[in-house]
């Protein structure tokens, strides 16, 4: 109920109720502004702003003080002998009909009073969007890759290294952000793709004309009390500035995280942002049975985003990555032959330094190394040429956390150190293609050394996913319509070290779509 209607209305209620009327021309004046009053009280309760039991009350005792001030003056006048005609000053009519009718119209505006085509207000409050891409790609294997069964004795699992593989494939995502309230709001998302593998939401067509699977992708709640502090908590969006030399575009977090954009103004050159987190790799349930501990990676990054000029934006991020305990401990008891098994990653591609922790050699594979990384970002956007743009990208990545007499020690005397990685893109075009004439084209290059960060979360196209390997990208997009597009990639990737020989150039043509 909305309370501040009540005043006016009361007010204007005690005054038709207590108001003498001596000529026809008054009598009819104040019964059409009783009937007014009436019938705003009864619109009032019809809509819910007032209840009815609120409005009969307000009635009664509007009549009844309307009543006692005609007494009074009654009274008055009888005493004195003098006859007075009270009346409701033009400029005091108006200002309480203005009063009430610029409520009521505000409150029928925001609740959308008679507006047949209206939705609840809790609607407007989400937003909905999403996307939808079709693929054909074509690996084309290098004739120079090792046998596949040659890889199984380095925990590297091909099943082809040497016969063209063409595929259809399809991606189809769905998301919603709800609103809640001016500092808290929600979001979710659902894609194709399963639980097992978190750099791809693509699905494989050809599956006998099967149903495809939907997964949660996203599921997060997001507080932002002040301009310059918004905290996510769930599985949330990859919060830092990056490419995917570090993180591949599918992969989303999971825990919570914190951005912080201290001392920024509208007017302002200089941004800078700040953005913590703390998230769960590998849950491990550890016990007499089980001593491997839970899997955490830990992450902070300092940046800015800087103004050089009307026509020029740069923008620079150092992060640091922290993993924790995910490096394979051996198992050495006899007795207890699987105390360590956990400490294997639960998902990997390809190019890390791996070691046996079997006892018997059976093939348990876990990392050697630490992971602690160091990751520089860059980016410049040249504009100067509106509405083309000139965009130049370069990343990157240090393992600074990498023990070399310790993984010498699993991996063999002479076992070389390879732990940077680097990537630059050049992209001319539009920003974004969102509608017919867009246009794109980019070219990049990237080295990125085995133990440089971990093969799990890296790009899963450049060399069909890992680390260790180096080449070149190019490709460009093509608006055909509004918020429609067509794409074409080539990549073509080779191994940087042994023990084995692999390189595969894939070519992908997409057609996307938005809403």
């Amino acid at each position: 109920m909305k309370t501040h209607y009540i005043k006016p209305l009361a007010m204007a209620l005690s005054l038709v109720f207590a108001m003498p009327v001596q000529a026809a021309s008054e009598r009819q004046e104040l019964e059409t502004l009783r009937a007014t009053t009436l019938a705003l009280v009864d619109a009032l309760v019809k809509q819910g702003v007032l209840s009815a039991e609120v409005a009969q009350e307000l009635i009664k005792q509007a009549e009844k003080k309307g009543q006692e001030q005609a007494d009074v003056s009654a009274k008055s006048e009888a005493a004195s002998g003098v006859v007075r005609v009270p009346y409701i000053p033009e400029v005091v009519k108006r200002e309480i009909s203005e009063q009430i009718r610029q409520e009521v119209v505000a409150q029928a505006k925001t609740e959308h009073w008679g507006d047949v085509n209206a939705v609840p207000e809790w609607v407007e409050r989400l937003k909905w969007e999403g996307d939808i891409r079709l693929r054909f790609q074509d690996d084309l294997y290098a004739k120079s890759n090792d046998i596949p069964n040659s890889f199984a004795g380095y925990g590297i699992n091909l099943n082809n290294t040497s016969e063209t593989r063409e595929r259809l494939r399809l991606r189809a995502r769905l998301g919603l952000l709800a609103k809640i309230t001016d500092n808290v709001s929600a979001g979710f998302r659902i894609t194709t793709g399963d639980t097992s593998d978190p750099v791809s939401t693509n699905q494989t067509m050809g599956t006998t004309f099967n149903k495809y699977s939907l997964v949660l992708d996203r599921a997060y709640a997001k507080v932002a009390p002040w301009e310059w502090l918004s905290v996510s908590g769930g599985r949330i969006p990859n919060p830092f500035f990056s490419t995917d030399l570090v993180w591949d575009d599918d992969v989303n977090f999971e825990g919570a995280a914190a951005s912080f954009t201290p001392w920024s103004r509208e007017n302002w050159d200089w941004k800078p942002f700040a953005t913590i987190g703390a998230f769960p790799l590998q849950s491990v349930e550890t016990s007499p049975a089980n001593l491997a501990k839970n899997k955490w990676l830990y992450a902070a990054q300092l940046g800015v985003n800087w103004r050089a000029g009307p026509d020029t934006r740069w923008r620079f991020g150092l992060a640091y990555y922290d993993y924790r305990n995910i490096k394979g401990i051996p198992n050495t008891d006899p007795f207890r032959p699987h105390l360590y098994d956990a400490t294997t990653p639960g998902y990997r591609q390809k190019g890390n330094s791996l070691f046996d922790i079997s006892l018997g050699g059976t093939g348990t594979w876990a990392l050697a190394a630490d992971y602690q990384l160091a990751n520089l970002t860059a980016m410049v956007d040249l504009a100067q040429f509106e509405p083309v743009h000139v965009i130049l990208t370069g990343d990157v990545v240090k393992n600074i956390g990498y023990d070399n007499a310790e993984v010498q020690q699993r991996m063999g005397v002479g076992y070389q150190a390879r732990t940077l990685g680097w990537h630059t893109k050049l992209t001319v075009g539009m920003p974004k293609v969102d509608k017919e004439g867009d246009w794109q084209a980019f070219l990049g290059y990237r080295n990125l050394q085995r133990d440089a960060t971990l093969d799990a979360f890296t790009d899963s196209d450049f060399n069909l996913g890992g680390t260790n390997s180096k080449g070149f990208y190019l490709g460009g997009l093509y608006g055909i319509d509004r918020n429609s597009w067509l794409g074409v990639k080539w990549l073509s990737a080779d191994s940087i070290d042994g023990p084995l020989s692999f390189g595969v150039d894939v070519l992908q043509v997409d057609f996307n779509a938005k809403f």
